[in-house]
């Protein structure tokens, strides 16, 4: 991907969070603008700092260097913010992972598929607090055994054709 494309999501991702009530920077040139690793983005929002790696892809696998995820490790940990790596893929929203839940290559190298973002991530709108991701799993778990009984019995005697629709409206409500 060209260096104006990734410019381009890096400022999409600082608006998006700037627009979900976070204090939030782009570093300059980040990679480029001192001798050491900064992370792409800077966000805050008086709980949580985060120091954000921001990678997109249009469709391929997103890899980052062992060397990448150190510097944002270590940048993290002296600021005082909890390390994330950013991914969007074209068409998809912007998903989120801490380091270590990323795919370590044979290589030392870091990597995210598509598919890995979108079942695995925390996507933006959790990330920045607006939702909580629940699996199928939990809500099965939930002790929730079903649609309750009377109301069965009321929705079959409708179907029947024992009950009047007024009448099993009016003990429904």
């Amino acid at each position: 991907m060209s260096q104006a494309k990734g410019d381009r999501r890096e400022r999409e991702l600082v608006n998006e969070l700037d627009n979900a009530g976070f204090a939030v920077m782009r570093a300059p040139a980040s990679g480029s603008a001192t001798e050491r690793e900064l992370p792409d983005v800077l966000a805050g929002d008086g709980e949580q700092f985060y120091a954000i790696e921001a990678k997109s892809s249009a469709g391929d696998p997103i890899y980052l260097t062992g060397e990448e995820v150190e510097a944002l490790i270590y940048f993290a940990q002296n600021f005082g913010a909890k390390p994330r790596i950013g991914v969007r893929f074209d068409r998809e929203d912007w998903y989120f992972f801490h380091p270590a839940d990323l795919y370590v290559t044979d290589g030392g190298n870091y990597r995210v598929k598509k598919e890995t973002a979108i079942a695995d991530g925390t996507d933006f709108a959790e990330f920045v607090g607006r939702s909580e991701k629940v699996t199928l799993e939990e809500v099965g778990d939930s002790g929730d055994d079903g649609p309750d009984e009377d109301i069965l019995r009321v929705l079959n005697a409708v179907e029947q054709g024992v009950m009047e629709i007024e009448e099993a409206a009016t003990l429904l409500e």
